[in-house]
């Protein structure tokens, strides 16, 4: 989703890319849901794994709550937003962290845009 939101807010900003440090191979369907009721087809996108962007030049990762589990990517820039992983949660609370999700991507792109 985050991905996703860097695209729509950040299209002339941003390249971004959404990776796992365990990803599953497919997008969550609520995810896919939560994102349609924004206008944003996300069944387009694709899970993949942080290890291939090892090689990268990147200038922003962001991590979401992974902790140590996170994958280590070499980045002039880290946060973490320890936002939960919503795939459990009931659609109501899954909305929320999207939302969350586009409020921290929208806030970012503010940073980046004022280091510019």
């Amino acid at each position: 989703m985050a991905e996703a939101f860097a695209k729509i807010h950040g299209r002339e900003i941003v390249n971004a890319f959404s990776a796992g440090s365990r990803p599953s191979g497919k997008i969550n369907p609520k995810a896919i849901e939560a994102m349609q009721m924004v206008g944003y087809d996300l069944t387009k996108h694709k899970s993949i794994s942080a290890d291939d962007f090892r090689s990268a030049e990147i200038d922003y990762v962001i991590t979401m709550g992974c902790g140590d589990e996170c994958p280590f990517l070499p980045a002039k820039h880290r946060e973490d937003w320890d936002i939960p992983d919503p795939k459990d949660l009931t659609m109501n609370e899954f909305i929320v962290i999207r939302n969350l999700i586009e409020l921290k991507v929208k806030e970012l792109l503010r940073k980046i845009e004022n280091k510019k």
